[in-house]
């Protein structure tokens, strides 16, 4: 039986995620930010109100979206995990998913989404609106895949990259930890972990 959610954060996300709980049915108690905004859910407070609720009662949704490589989302999801709550699985009934995928816990999967044959997907990671990420593809953890992005098969996606939107990665490529591909780039060589990569084919950016 599923458990009543939590919302951290009200932003443009966090609106995207409530209506994926609607349509599978679950039910929102209400949502935790530094501030209230116009949004129709019940304003809880800060994220310390999450405490008052007893963690195996309840899961939580992180609301929060990145627009590049961000330790955000991971140091929310690894202190609250780290306190006994757990952090449910988000699925788009429009995506579709081959039957041997394996998908961790936190991981939202987006609308239009398709994951082919052996994909992974790894604890907290975003698989934004129709992405498409073919055979074999692994995605670690806390990664963010941005609307409209294509991997070919056998692609690795390290912790905490980022993939921008409608960007491509061709098969074989490892993007590493903490990257950022940068918005509809093509990326055709290994991605250094920290950089930042743009334009076609992709090329580091230096800092």
């Amino acid at each position: 039986m599923n458990k009543p959610v939590i919302i951290i954060g009200n932003g443009g996300h966090a609106s995207v995620l409530i209506e994926m709980l609607q349509l599978n049915d679950r039910e929102i108690i209400g949502y935790t930010a530094p501030n209230p905004s116009k949004n129709v859910l019940k304003y809880l407070g800060n994220d310390e109100e999450i405490f008052k609720y007893n963690c195996k009662s309840i899961e939580l949704v992180l609301g929060i979206g990145t627009v590049k490589a961000s330790d955000i989302r991971r140091k929310i999801y690894a202190n609250l995990k780290g306190k006994g709550y757990n952090f449910t699985t988000l699925i788009h009934p429009t995506a579709i998913i081959a039957n041997n995928v394996k998908i961790a816990s936190g991981a939202q999967i987006m609308a239009g989404v398709i994951l082919q044959p052996n994909v992974k997907i790894g604890e907290n990671s975003i698989i934004n609106t129709g992405a498409q990420l073919d055979h074999d593809c692994i995605v670690e953890s806390h990664v963010h895949i941005a609307p409209g992005v294509i991997c070919s098969g056998n692609v690795i996606i390290k912790e905490a990259a980022h993939l921008g939107t409608a960007s491509t990665v061709i098969q074989g490529i490892i993007i590493g930890g903490k990257a950022t591909v940068g918005a509809g780039a093509v990326v055709t060589k290994d991605v250094v972990a920290n950089a930042t990569v743009v334009g076609v084919p992709a090329k580091e950016v230096l800092k």
